[in-house]
């Protein structure tokens, strides 16, 4: 629903290239965008809603379209378009060989949805554990990705930073500032690339640990 780094309301890195056109964007509710999430991960063309109707989404989205109930009601609803993915990429906090994932925070998001929309899933984990070990932890509700959303698992500790893995870590906000003032000039964007995008995993972690 919205491309935001919590404290800065907008990425800045999205903002230039959606202002400078360099990117395609849909404006969507962000219940629309469950929705073709969800459509997707059923194999479904749309799924009705009435988020939408009485505002400006249909008239700036011409290719998404109503649709009027068969049965007695006869109401008019949005037809969201399913949304499907090529690739998603999520990160929890345990997962084990084979798929399953656990997120301990509070929120999973839309971590669920965007896997079983995507062609290609990959979970990456604070740490891949052994099956019997995934409820050491947290309840069986924590268990929010099964084996069969999933195509391939990577254990990547810190794989969430510079945002938060609750309970692992918190935001690192003073990493999230540094990545935003990449976004003032080339400059400024080539100097942030060398120091932490092109180099090894380990100089990554070395270069941003407090």
């Amino acid at each position: 629903g919205f491309v935001s780094l919590d404290i800065l309301p907008l990425e800045p890195h999205f903002r230039s290239a959606r202002e400078q056109g360099r990117i395609e964007a849909t404006e969507l509710d962000e219940g629309m965008l469950q929705l073709g999430l969800r459509a997707a991960g059923q194999r479904l063309p749309f799924l009705p809603t009435r988020a939408g109707l009485g505002s400006d989404i249909l008239r700036v989205n011409p290719h998404i379209r109503t649709i009027r109930s068969p049965y007695a009601d006869e109401e008019e609803l949005v037809a969201m378009p399913a949304i499907p993915l090529d690739a998603a990429l999520v990160h929890v906090n345990r997962a084990d060989a084979r798929g399953n994932g656990q997120i301990l925070g509070a929120d999973p998001f839309f971590d669920d949805l965007f896997l079983m929309a995507a062609d290609r899933r990959y979970v990456s984990a604070e740490r891949v554990v052994d099956t019997a070990r995934l409820l050491d932890e947290g309840p069986l509700a924590s268990l929010a990705i099964h084996r069969g959303m999933v195509d391939a698992v990577v254990e990547a500790p810190r794989g969430a930073h510079f945002t938060e893995c609750s309970p692992d870590y918190a935001r690192d906000d003073s990493f999230l500032r540094t990545y935003a003032a990449s976004a003032r000039t080339p400059e400024a964007w080539a100097a942030f690339r060398a120091r932490y995008i092109d180099v090894s995993e380990a100089e990554y972690h070395a270069a941003t640990r407090p």
